[in-house]
């Protein structure tokens, strides 16, 4: 089970951003740049185990199961959860047929009372740290802003490992897991 962002989400550092750091003037680059900047947001969230602006999410999990554990966090809403049948049928659940945890650090669960015959169960949730880019903390968009120019810098093929200084900005927020919850 993945979670699978339906939405890309919004980007916590923009193309102008990012452009001004590098002292690009021009935009002739500019889709080259907003590809980087992608990069330097998915290795950030990667690296702090949490997606930065919310945004939509769904997973699939084999039933039966205690508790579905969701693969990102941290997450803020469940919007919905559907029971899927061998024949291909599906049926949502009211809100009263399953339970949902969420923890300190953001990680959710989902219980579902009573699974019936059903196979599988979708859910369908939302998760990030701010609803806008302005929310995300400073330090760590200063991060994606410094490993975006490290990849630019990198794509002439330069063999250096980013700057010890962008995983420093990015510490505090760091979640990690030991192992699998599942």
């Amino acid at each position: 089970m993945m979670a699978e962002s339906l939405l890309p989400g919004e980007a916590p550092v923009s193309l102008n951003e990012a452009r001004g750091w590098l002292r690009l003037g021009a935009t002739i680059d500019d889709a080259v740049i907003a590809g980087l900047v992608r990069a330097a947001t998915n290795i950030c969230e990667a690296f702090i185990g949490q997606w930065l602006v919310v945004r939509a999410g769904e997973e699939e999990a084999p039933l039966p199961a205690d508790r579905i554990p969701l693969g990102a966090r941290p997450v803020v809403a469940i919007d919905g959860v559907t029971l899927l049948s061998p024949d291909g049928s599906e049926q949502p659940l009211g809100e009263d047929a399953y339970r949902v945890t969420i923890a300190r650090d953001g990680s959710g669960c989902v219980a579902v009372n009573d699974p019936g015959d059903a196979a599988r169960v979708r859910i369908a949730y939302r998760a990030g740290m701010a609803e806008g880019a302005n929310g995300v903390p400073e330090a760590v968009r200063q991060g994606i802003v410094r490993m975006t120019q490290h990849l630019h810098d990198a794509r002439d093929g330069a063999e250096a490992g980013p700057p010890a200084m962008i995983a420093a900005l990015w510490q505090p927020w760091r979640r990690l897991t030991l192992g699998s919850a599942r």
